[in-house]
């Protein structure tokens, strides 16, 4: 029996006090800014034993920004695991708010997935899984679902209105699952969530936004949901999702390292960001009153790339919630929640570049007055996780150049003492060794930490297949990794290179299919790297052996990065490795409810509604299958058809819809007195007097009956 509404939090109370806020944040940057501090140090005055120059100025500057977020980094890694360590009981999580609640929902939420030209009937299988994840709790009542297209191929466009039919019609859903497609993509994903607040966000308290590639737990959102009930200060609950359904080498190494790694890092991050955290674009639940209210994104001044439309709009909304006084957290906690990943390491880069540019857009906003601290260092960790990439290569090119100029500029080594040597009674030589040894540590402790603790919890260590497969799959990633992080510099460099000088980014279709990578696609793609690799590696050996040794590791990335990515790219060898447990995840091994309920979804598919049968797909099944033009038609707002629209329609009788414009189909298939014409006349007039491709789509329901005929 459900337990009656608990009262909602005192509204007025936050839910952490502000001065321990305040104290876990003076602790964890300044423990950050003191161990940067002091590496430089140990760097600065390495510089000085060896006889310092104008150029380890720009140097040690560089270092400082780059030490500076590895040691970010690594003690998100540490602080984590110090929350790990203190216990479930003295961690700090929002939804223990609903912990043992059972309560009905007295509001009603929206569950809402923005769609761009996607394999329909899979996102129907996601909304179908959730949906029935939902109802075996008990209050799908209290939710609705909503597919909203911004679909631009009017191919697909004809399919998702079929598969959207005839999921609803085998899950009852006429009511509470809708389709809607704009017909002007404005703004992107941003206005395709803003046209939907409009239009329908005052139904409902909030909104669960998903990407086309999520999947949540039922179970999960109703918690979510109860938790935004019983907290009113609560404007936006983030999960962070996992990474499922990986088939390719690339996307395994992605999702085996967030699986393992990352728990560490959001314990971390949950340590210090609090109330101020950040919301990802999906896999979110929002209060759409303050959303609608506070986040009215403005163009930024100027053009695109730096200027226009904000691409990132995510953490800029979470941080004008957190400006308005609502709170935004992370729901580490929260296990059910799922998406995939680009397969190859091409795809990944061409999605980073729309990334990169909406993160360098926020070089506008992190100095916008009144916004709280907690945003402005959000916006900073965005922005930086791609200049860190244009920083690493100016180090390295630096780098190489102080070797060059003192391999041939005919100084002594001799170095004099300095404060370590002093201090220490430390050689130079010994001094570099702990500073390289000292940021090795800062590399890999989070993934120590992370197998050290995984090894030794019997649970964990079995959902991963055992020590041995988990030791392995740690091994594996570091070292691919190592190979590909090259490659991803010299691409990220390029990215911000090609905004700083004003190429904007388009609006792609992602891949989301374990095809791989072709070789000439890989050389072309590959080409530069691979070249300047080369180039590179002879320079380094013509300086000396050391330092070519010391850049083997970035030097065998660039001119290994063609194979590499094809290779990474292959199907069959992330299954042969799934095969031996290598590289799997808790999820693989042991599928919750939702994935499979998601694996075994078919009611977006139904032979008698289709628009893919053979001869007559998409916008010709529209206008020819009874069924699917009856469905497009119901869809649509009624309307007089003109006589300039009449002759369009003719004409597409007439020549084909390959014979019209984009713009021009388009307009037809939002007409549904000219949808109806066409439909009568393909059936009604003589073949001659039409085009033979409707002639044909025609003829093919006359072929169906005579091979199904005995």
């Amino acid at each position: 029996m459900d337990s009656p509404p608990p009262t909602p939090r005192d509204a007025k109370r936050p839910f952490f006090g502000h001065f321990r806020r305040f104290v876990r944040r003076l602790v964890f940057f300044t423990s950050v800014l003191l161990v940067n501090l002091a590496a430089c140090f140990w760097m600065g005055d390495l510089f000085w034993r060896m006889g310092f120059q104008r150029g380890h100025f720009m140097l040690l500057a560089v270092f400082f920004v780059l030490n500076g977020l590895l040691v970010l980094g690594s003690f998100h890694a540490l602080f984590g695991a110090y929350a790990i360590l203190c216990g479930r009981r003295r961690a700090v999580r929002i939804t223990r708010l609903a912990d043992g609640q059972s309560f009905p929902l007295a509001k009603r939420f929206a569950i809402v997935m923005p769609v761009y030209n996607e394999d329909c009937v899979r996102v129907c299988g996601r909304i179908e899984a959730i949906h029935r994840s939902i109802q075996a709790t008990g209050q799908l009542a209290a939710f609705d679902f909503f597919i909203l297209s911004d679909t631009r191929d009017l191919n697909l466009w004809v399919l998702e209105e079929t598969a959207w039919t005839n999921l609803c019609r085998r899950l009852d859903g006429f009511g509470r699952i809708y389709y809607r497609r704009r017909k002007t993509n404005e703004n992107r994903k941003a206005g395709n969530i803003g046209d939907f607040v409009r239009s329908w966000g005052g139904a409902y308290e909030g909104m669960l936004v998903l990407d086309a590639d999520s999947l949540m737990d039922g179970a999960d959102i109703l918690k979510m949901a109860r938790v935004m009930e019983l907290y009113p200060r609560l404007g936006i609950l983030q999960t962070p999702p996992r990474l499922i359904r990986g088939a390719s080498v690339f996307t395994r190494l992605q999702q085996f390292a967030m699986r393992l790694y990352g728990p560490l890092f959001l314990r971390g991050l949950n340590y210090w960001q609090l109330d101020g955290g950040s919301y990802w674009g999906h896999n979110a639940l929002i209060r759409l009153q303050p959303f609608s209210e506070c986040c009215e994104l403005p163009a930024l001044p100027g053009r695109e790339p730096f200027g226009g439309r904000i691409l990132s709009h995510d953490f800029v909304e979470a941080a004008l919630m957190v400006r308005a006084g609502w709170e935004v957290w992370l729901a580490w906690d929260i296990e059910g929640t799922y998406e995939e990943a680009p397969p190859t390491l091409i795809d990944h880069l061409k999605r980073d570049r729309r990334w990169c540019q909406g993160n360098l857009q926020h070089l506008w906003l992190i100095f916008a007055r009144k916004l709280p601290f907690a945003a402005r260092v959000q916006l900073f960790m965005g922005i930086m996780a791609y200049l860190a990439c244009p920083i690493w290569f100016l180090f390295l090119l630096q780098s190489t150049w102080l070797a060059w100029d003192r391999r041939f500029s005919g100084l002594s080594n001799l170095t004099i003492p300095g404060y370590m040597g002093k201090w220490f009674h430390i050689t130079a030589l010994t001094q570099s060794l702990i500073l390289a040894v000292a940021i090795l540590v800062l590399l890999f402790l989070p993934k120590i930490l992370a197998l050290g603790g995984a090894i030794l919890a019997p649970k964990v260590r079995r959902s991963f297949g055992g020590a041995l497969p988990l030791l392995a799959g740690v091994i594996l990633e570091t070292l691919v990794s190592m190979l590909l992080a090259p490659c991803v510099m010299v691409a990220q460099t390029l990215m911000v290179l090609s905004i700083v000088l004003g190429r904007s980014v388009g609006w792609g279709t992602q891949n989301r299919e374990a095809d791989g990578t072709a070789w000439p696609d890989a050389i072309r793609f590959h080409a530069l790297p691979t070249v300047l690799g080369i180039a590179w590696t002879a320079v380094a050996i013509h300086i000396n052996f050391a330092f070519a040794a010391w850049m083997s590791p970035i030097l065998l990335g660039l001119v290994l990065s063609i194979p590499v990515s094809v290779w990474t790219s292959r199907g069959r060898y992330g299954r042969a490795m799934a095969a031996r447990n290598i590289l799997s995840t808790p999820e693989e091994l042991n599928p919750p409810e939702v994935i499979r309920l998601a694996d075994a979804a078919t009611a977006a598919v139904d032979p008698a509604l289709s628009a893919t049968h053979e001869g007559r797909q998409g916008i010709i099944a529209a206008v020819v299958d009874p069924y699917v033009n009856g469905v497009h038609v119901s869809l649509l707002e009624p309307a007089q058809m003109s006589e300039p629209e009449l002759d369009l329609a003719e004409r597409c009788l007439s020549e084909g819809p390959q014979a019209m414009s984009g713009h021009d189909l388009t307009e037809l298939l939002y007409l549904a007195p000219a949808m109806l014409h066409m439909h009568r006349s393909v059936w009604l007039r003589p073949a001659e007097t039409i085009h033979p491709l409707w002639t044909h789509a025609v003829e093919s329901y006359r072929r169906r009956l005579e091979i199904a005929a005995p």
